[in-house]
């Protein structure tokens, strides 16, 4: 860090007085650069990059200045853990992921860098609170839900573990929309982080990749005699690398997130300028720039189709040619690779990587295809996410012809390898020929991503012992029968130092005066905590922690969502926050809700659980049952919170805009979480996991990762209720909702508030698809089914929560077993038993 320059001899008074003291914010000029505190840095950094002083500062001066300085503090780590990686010539991994949902970095970094104590007293010199200064920085949103919060966990995990890592994914400069509610309706707005900049981030220039397109494939015979191809006449992309560091907890490893953005070969077109057509001088930069203009553009478009694969092919083109390149400077041949580069496909979305280093081998390295193809099995790994048939992504091969040529040709020799290796087992009409081919056949052939990606890897994992279970017995049985020995499970966990350390302070603060702080990095230490469920000073303490959770959910509310309903915090916090899916099923919850509404109608003398019910969710742009849904729990919140026959005995409230950032005042304060998705259908969930560790009690189905949860805390401790995945699966074949409909009568009494506009006096008819999916169209996702179960389970909540001591006893107990949980431990094991990476000490 460079000095001040000396002060000149010849100032004015004026000017003396105006300068900073010794002993001021600032920093003195005799300091050396090594000794400067995180104080002298913020001075330096206001002073210096932001132009401001004590007098000008302004609140996002002291975020930007702030985040600087600690991200400063970071770089000499930063800068000697990667060459530490070089000089020992360790194996990396690389995880790829088109979604990193990051939410704030600087409390996260403080957290991990304990430096909170030390920038709050800096804040208070300036008179502001540290909190509301971290609440300044947008929320990095580069995810859409769970998928890219466990990438962002899990590189929370890989530098906490030491893992020699790095993250590659997109520089979006729009991220997850910002959802707001115009008249119950979700409406969406871009999320522009980048307005004012990052202070997180690092333009690496000299890291900027050619990304091809489109073209042709000729073919040519070397001088020792092969048959090789080359992919010309491409439209060509850049690719600009720009770093995000990622601190470890109490540990000098730095790792790196790795984003790639989108660039014109050619800014300008001076011809068309000059010929008078001016937005076509531009024209090129602006359609080359929209790969990495916005998360996930809506595919029920052909264009948006064109935009989404090049978005993956964009990241992992580029991707690939970093790794390489990183790899070649220390290797002469390939021989090595699969022993110093693991890399986990996060998902099909970055499968396409698969035919690129295969591409990449054979045309550029010149390799043959058997050597290639033995180092592209033994780098690639692929975590699968969903048990949904449809949510498997395929391409048609029209479109792959248009862009990636050459792919294609290798996905069709990479294919009939594999068919023919098929063959020994299995005769050529066996029916499991067609299923297991990367090609779909038909009028309209497409390339099937999943089979790709579990073809072209070692390793092949879910991400809970369910799920797996249904990859292996169901989805994926036809490749389990050939490669059982590729597939293996890895529950998905939550970093502790974001979701309880940073989110939950008081509490965390809690268990660290009677356990220390051990859990922090060993999460199975919170066991620990059974050794107080007897103690009533600690109950009592518990409880007060949990009810400053609740006054903060409550104060941001008031402020940010101009709600005008009281809220009581003596109330049951029952939260369903997550995607909204109707596999989900947030109707559920919203149909409990006319349920609960109706029994206090009945009966407005009786003694209820008071409840208050927050949902928070954002639907895709494009799925209009969902967002139908939105429509329908905000109609319910408005009967609800203004009928004065209720009060304080049930309140219903949708938060917009979900995201990292509202999940961590949400989760802390809840009460009961919601996870009711139908069995068989959610492949893990970590909110489930947040909550847990939080002390909250779940009621849920025997679905994804609740499974483990009741294994963990005992069947004492958490609510289930509904059917189970095998019981959903043998019910489809002859399931009739409307035999629930006709005979239950609380459920026929809700459905027919809705269908008959109780909750829609002034837009009728608008909730009439829902009740249609529900009972004209076989009702999917078996809510119908479920629901007299549900409302059975609610009240043996409500029974629970009347004993507070018995509840506060249960929600010690859920913290206490939710070691399990921890993506520390989830990475350890794809550490051991899939990538084969060893822990660096940086010093």
């Amino acid at each position: 860090m460079a000095k001040r320059t000396p002060k000149n001899e010849e100032q004015t008074s004026d000017e003396q007085q105006l300068a900073p003291k010794p002993t001021s914010l600032f920093f003195t000029d005799s300091e050396d650069p090594d000794s400067y505190s995180l104080q002298n840095q913020f001075a330096e950094n206001l002073e210096f990059r932001l132009v401001r002083d004590r007098e000008t500062v302004t609140p996002q001066d002291a975020y930007k200045a702030l985040a600087l300085s600690v991200r400063d503090r970071m770089i000499r780590s930063w800068i000697r853990t990667q060459r530490e990686y070089d000089k020992r010539d360790v194996k990396k991994v690389y995880y790829l992921s088109l979604e990193f949902l990051m939410g704030r970095l600087l409390g996260n970094a403080l957290t991990n860098m304990n430096f909170r104590d030390e920038c709050k007293t800096i804040m208070k010199s300036l008179g502001y609170d540290l909190d509301e200064i971290r609440d300044i920085e947008h929320d990095m949103g580069l995810g859409n839900g769970g998928l890219g919060r466990l990438a962002a966990c899990f590189l929370d995990s890989m530098a906490t573990l030491e893992l020699p890592a790095f993250g590659y994914g997109i520089r979006y400069e729009f991220g997850i929309f910002k959802q707001e509610i115009e008249n119950g309706n979700q409406v969406e707005y871009p999320d522009n982080w980048l307005r004012y900049g990052s202070p997180w981030e690092v333009l690496r220039e000299d890291l900027t990749y050619r990304v091809k397109f489109g073209g042709r494939v000729t073919n040519y015979t070397d001088d020792r005699g092969h048959l090789r191809f080359s992919w010309v006449d491409t439209e060509d992309v850049l690719a600009v690398a720009y770093d995000v560091p990622i601190p470890g907890y109490d540990n000098n490893t730095v790792n790196s997130l790795r984003l790639w953005q989108a660039t014109a070969t050619q800014d300008f077109d001076f011809k068309a300028f000059d010929s008078g057509d001016y937005l076509g001088a531009v024209e090129g930069k602006s359609a080359t720039e929209t790969i990495s203009k916005v998360l996930y553009p809506n595919d029920n478009t052909a264009a948006g189709k064109v935009l989404r694969l090049k978005q993956q092919y964009f990241f992992v083109a580029a991707s690939l040619h970093d790794i390489i390149g990183a790899y070649k400077k220390l290797h002469k041949n390939f021989s090595a690779f699969p022993n110093k580069v693991a890399i986990q496909l996060n998902d099909t979305h970055p499968s396409i990587a698969i035919p690129e280093l295969m591409r990449i081998l054979l045309d550029e390295e010149g390799l043959t295809w058997d050597d290639a193809w033995h180092i592209t099995t033994n780098t690639f790994a692929y975590t699968n996410h969903t048990v949904l048939s449809e949510a498997l992504e395929r391409w048609s091969v029209s479109l792959f012809e248009q862009l990636l040529p050459r792919h294609l040709q290798i996905i069709y020799e990479i294919n009939h390898r594999f068919l023919k290796m098929v063959h020994t087992f299995y005769s050529e009409n066996d029916p499991i020929i067609s299923r297991v081919s990367i090609i779909q056949e038909g009028d309209q052939k497409y390339v099937r991503m999943a089979n790709l990606a579990i073809v072209g890897s070692h390793s092949v994992n879910g991400v809970a012992e369910l799920h797996t279970k249904i990859l292996c017995s169901e989805l994926f049985n036809d490749f389990y029968r050939l490669h059982p020995h590729k597939f293996n499970n890895k529950t998905n966990g939550i970093t502790q130092r974001r979701w309880l350390k940073k989110a939950n302070t008081p509490l965390a603060d809690l268990i660290s005066s009677r356990i220390g702080d051990k859990w922090v990095k060993d999460l199975s230490e919170l066991r620990r905590l059974e050794d107080f469920i007897h103690d009533q000073a600690f109950c009592d303490e518990w409880r007060i922690a949990k009810n400053l959770a609740k006054q903060r959910l409550i104060e941001y509310i008031y402020i940010q969502n101009d709600y005008e309903t009281r809220i009581n915090p003596e109330s049951l916090f029952d939260s369903q926050v997550k995607r909204l899916h109707e596999y989900k099923r947030q109707l559920l919850n919203a149909l409990h809700c006319v349920w609960l509404y109706n029994k206090i109608k009945d009966n407005p003398k009786g003694d209820f659980v008071p409840r208050t019910v927050f949902f928070a969710a954002k639907s895709a742009p494009g799925y209009y049952m969902a967002k139908n849904i939105i429509k329908l729990i905000n109609s319910i919140a408005s009967v609800v919170n203004h009928d004065p026959d209720i009060g304080d005995r049930l309140k219903v409230f949708f938060l917009k805009n979900y995201s990292v950032s509202l999940a961590e005042r949400i989760i802390p304060a809840s009460d009961l979480s919601e996870q009711i998705s139908t069995a068989g259908l959610e492949a893990s969930g970590t909110g489930n996991m947040k909550f847990q560790l939080n002390g909250a009690l779940t009621i849920g189905t025997m679905d994804g990762a609740n499974v483990e949860i009741r294994e963990e805390v005992g069947d004492e401790n958490i609510v289930i209720f509904g059917l189970l995945a095998d019981e959903v699966a043998a019910l489809r074949s002859h399931y009739n909702p409307w035999e629930h409909y006709n005979n239950n009568h609380d459920l026929k009494r809700v459905l027919d508030m809705i269908r008959d506009n109780y909750f829609s006096r002034h837009e009728p008819g608008i909730f009439q698809p829902i009740i249609d999916s529900l009972l004209r169209d076989g009702d999917r996702y078996l809510v119908c089914a479920d629901f007299a179960a549900y409302i059975e389970a609610q009240e043996r909540v409500n029974t629970l929560w009347r004993n507070h001591d018995e509840w506060t006893r249960k929600s010690i107990l859920n913290t206490a077993r939710s070691g399990k949980f921890s993506s520390d431990r989830t990475i350890m094991q794809y550490a051991d038993e899939i990538w084969k990476v060893k822990p660096v000490r940086i010093v």
